[in-house]
């Protein structure tokens, strides 16, 4: 684990390497300023999580460098180093924001050894606050991801018997279906559960923007650069980073993503200095990374190190069997102000015929939607969107009156049915033959033999 960073600011050379040379004996990584000018170009430079800070500088009073750094960094604690006859400056400094104040006097390695840990101790606490005020917001565990079917039940197993290793995981399913909320429940179920979560869309962020994101970087490295940043490896050091839409990612970055999985090691932007990390890499895609591999897309390097352990995330049309219990389970997270408990038995057949392009994501959507609009304890047929509708109506079969032989008229209709499946797998593949088939369940033989034959 990275040592904790100290910062003494203080003028008299003697008394501050004393107390420089007492805290690296105890194990903390330490740096000195004269003065508060000094102090407040470090801080801009380097991020700390202690300050000894003495009240009275040169040329400048010890309570306005307090109020610029609390202003730098709120979560830096500050401890205030003072003399007897300035006790009730100290007092209004922690006033101001400083955690403590210690005399110059009395001070004594015991003192300052129990001073220091107690500030430590109360920025853990802070921040442990913090993550978990996170996480009951979030709410990431095995009781938010629904589903009875054989497919989830196979997903939710893997989920178990990897969570315990720090193998990096490779999650694809398409856009909607829970890629982020698997990620969680492995980091959740796994023994590094207490420590950060942190997550990247590496899609969502310019890539000019997103390296720095990533990796840090040192200040000065690029305009508007005016203090150095940790990146988000670093903030996930101890943890587990979640990579989503991995497949967005510029090449460049991809050789640097690379090298932090294969040295465990990361360079801030515009630094020359490598930095270790301890971090499980967790990313996901809905992109064929292989195909994009095979385009010069992806790196292939890259993708073997990422996909060591696969988790396929199938799309909500593969397991209709769940589609009931998620309506539930979202019909008790919106309706409990508006008193919609049911769903009517026809608008319940349209949700589960639905092919659900937008996965989980979309169901959860149109379940809120139809309780808002509810004037009812029930969410009825009118409540639902026209395109469930439509999609309902492509499969109604018409009878001519005349027509009375069951064999013609169910040839005719196999038929159809399965232009229309076939043209839907196309669509969703992007033409993909193999992957058409697939998802049709025969061989790709077969349908190339059904493509034949529809174009005549």
């Amino acid at each position: 684990m990275p040592k904790d960073r100290i910062l003494v600011v203080e003028d008299e050379s003697e008394y501050s390497d004393y107390l420089t040379a007492q805290l690296e004996e105890r194990g903390f990584s330490v740096r000195a300023a004269p003065n508060g000018q000094a102090a407040l170009e470090l801080f801009t430079d380097e991020e700390f999580d202690l300050v000894l800070l003495d009240l009275r500088l040169p040329g400048v009073d010890g309570l306005d460098i307090l109020r610029q750094l609390k202003d730098l960094a709120p979560e830096t604690q500050i401890v205030m180093m003072t003399a007897y006859g300035l006790v009730q400056s100290a007092v209004e400094a922690i006033k101001s924001g400083a955690f403590d104040y210690i005399t110059k006097e009395t001070l004594n390695p015991d003192t300052l050894n129990l001073t220091v840990m107690k500030a430590l101790e109360q920025r853990r606490l802070k921040r442990e606050n913090t993550r978990l005020r996170a996480e009951i917001n979030r709410k990431y565990t095995f009781e938010n991801i629904v589903g009875k079917s054989r497919v989830m039940r196979e997903v939710f197993g893997k989920v178990e018997r990897i969570a315990p290793f720090k193998s990096t995981v490779l999650i694809n399913g398409e856009s909607g279906t829970g890629k982020e909320m698997i990620a969680k429940a492995i980091h959740l179920h796994s023994p590094i559960s207490e420590r950060a979560f942190v997550t990247i869309n590496c899609g969502a962020i310019p890539e000019t923007l997103l390296e720095s994101e990533l990796f840090g970087h040192a200040k000065g490295s690029f305009t508007g650069a005016v203090r150095t940043k940790k990146g988000l490896f670093e903030e996930a050091d101890g943890g587990t980073i979640f990579l989503d839409e991995i497949g967005e990612l510029p090449l460049r970055l991809q050789v640097k993503l690379l090298r932090a999985l294969q040295e465990h090691a990361i360079r801030r932007v515009g630094d020359t200095s490598e930095i270790a990390i301890d971090v499980r890499i967790i990313a996901a895609t809905s992109r064929d990374l292989l195909r994009d591999v095979r385009d010069g897309r992806f790196r292939e390097d890259l993708f073997y190190r990422l996909n060591i352990i696969p988790i396929m995330l199938p799309p909500l049309r593969e397991r209709s069997d769940d589609i009931p219990l998620l309506i539930h389970h979202f019909l008790r997270k919106y309706a409990k102000e508006r008193g919609v408990i049911d769903v009517k038995p026809d608008a319940m057949q349209l949700l589960v015929q639905y092919s659900w392009p937008g996965n989980v994501r979309e169901l959860e959507n149109i379940v809120e939607r139809a309780v808002v609009l509810s004037d009812s304890n029930t969410i009825t047929v009118q409540l639902l969107p026209p395109e469930l509708k439509r999609a309902a109506e492509e499969f109604h079969v018409h009878i001519p009156e005349d027509c009375l032989s069951i064999k013609r008229t169910l040839k005719t209709l196999v038929s159809g049915v399965e232009r229309e499946l076939i043209r839907r797998a196309l669509e969703r593949t992007s033409n993909n033959r193999t992957r058409a088939a697939k998802l049709l369940e025969i061989s790709h033989r077969s349908l190339l033999y059904k493509l034949k034959e529809m174009n005549g």
